[in-house]
């Protein structure tokens, strides 16, 4: 799972198992629909997981969130921005 800050100050949450190809791929506008109009992107926060359903899992979580939990989510990992 990773999470991007967009250029609109959102964030953005996936799934990859690559994380820089994927990173690269957002910035290239050939990612998300989501991310291509909200250029420039940056990578905020990456975890691994043991399985592919636990990482969904993740990142179905950080996408449901009010935008106040993602902040505090990225805050308790010591993540600024």
């Amino acid at each position: 799972m990773y999470v991007l800050l967009c250029g609109d100050g959102s964030f953005y949450g996936g799934f990859t198992t690559d994380v820089l190809r994927r990173l690269h791929q957002h910035q290239q506008c050939c990612g998300a629909k989501y991310t291509k109009s909200r250029q420039p992107v940056s990578l905020l926060y990456s975890c691994q997981f043991a399985t592919k359903h636990e990482a969904l899992q993740a990142e179905y979580q950080f996408k449901h969130q009010s935008r106040r939990s993602k902040e505090k989510f990225l805050r308790d990992h010591q993540i600024h921005w």
